[in-house]
């Protein structure tokens, strides 16, 4: 059974990420990138399956510039197989991330396509669902376990309520949550095996998809400034700031 993992690139989740001085944009000069924390997860769960014996290979994709190749790397140090770059100098809305994954998906043919639910750049969790509709395949979303029994996998998915529980036929599309697992770090000797590991680069030319971004950015603003707490006398000053200032009750 091929699983295929897309990945993301975006900022370290522990840097503070500072905006352009024109508001234009967030600044990415000289900051700190690594590998989706989402699609970490992704790549932990494939990497599972895989040394359960349910999966024999792990594949890797990721959208982007020659600086994506490190976190496809990375993947493949945390035990993927080999990785698949498709470069493009344009930033691709959700639908043509979509699409140019949906082309990988028929070439390769994976029985599962494993990614995060959401990148924690864009956050517009959408991704996973267009690529499933473009495949017309199943798809579980929010994943926190994945059970695969012969050709079908059984997903608990994290829903308001609480955990509801799916049973699809593969192929299938599967989005991760947080709780679904934690990834593991990359030991020194697979981060040099995985320099030695094949990694293809394709354009959207060769798998027939115009890239495209329909989504204009208008202004980037940071979030405001956590005002100061204050300290009340009693129970009777609280619940009266709480009423009258704050308008909490």
């Amino acid at each position: 059974m091929k699983i295929l993992v897309p990945v993301k690139r975006v900022i370290d989740y522990n840097v503070k990420v500072r905006v352009k001085a024109d508001n234009s944009d967030v600044d990415l000069a000289n900051v700190k990138m690594a590998m989706n924390p989402f699609c970490e997860i992704a790549v932990e769960e494939a990497v599972r399956l895989k040394e359960a014996g349910v999966a024999t290979e792990v594949v890797v994709a990721s959208i982007g510039d020659k600086a994506c190749q490190e976190q496809i790397r990375t993947a493949l140090a945390l035990g993927a197989d080999r990785g698949i770059q498709i470069e493009t100098d344009t930033a691709p809305d959700a639908l043509s991330a979509a699409k140019l994954l949906k082309a990988v998906v028929l070439e390769e043919q994976p029985q599962l396509v494993i990614m995060g639910k959401q990148s924690i750049d864009s956050d517009n969790n959408q991704t996973g669902q267009m690529l499933a509709a473009l495949l017309d395949q199943p798809q579980a979303t929010f994943a926190s376990e994945v059970k695969v029994d012969g050709d079908k996998v059984q997903v608990t998915r994290e829903i308001d309520g609480g955990l509801q529980t799916l049973e699809l036929d593969m192929p299938a599309v599967i989005t991760t949550d947080l709780r679904l697992n934690e990834p593991r770090y990359a030991s020194l000797p697979n981060i040099m095996k995985a320099k030695r590991k094949p990694l293809d680069v394709k354009t959207p030319d060769d798998l027939g998809v115009v890239v495209s971004n329909n989504i204009t950015l208008i202004s980037v603003n940071p979030p405001a400034e956590r005002q100061a707490g204050i300290k009340v006398e009693s129970v009777t000053e609280l619940v009266e700031k709480l009423k009258n200032e704050a308008k909490a009750i």
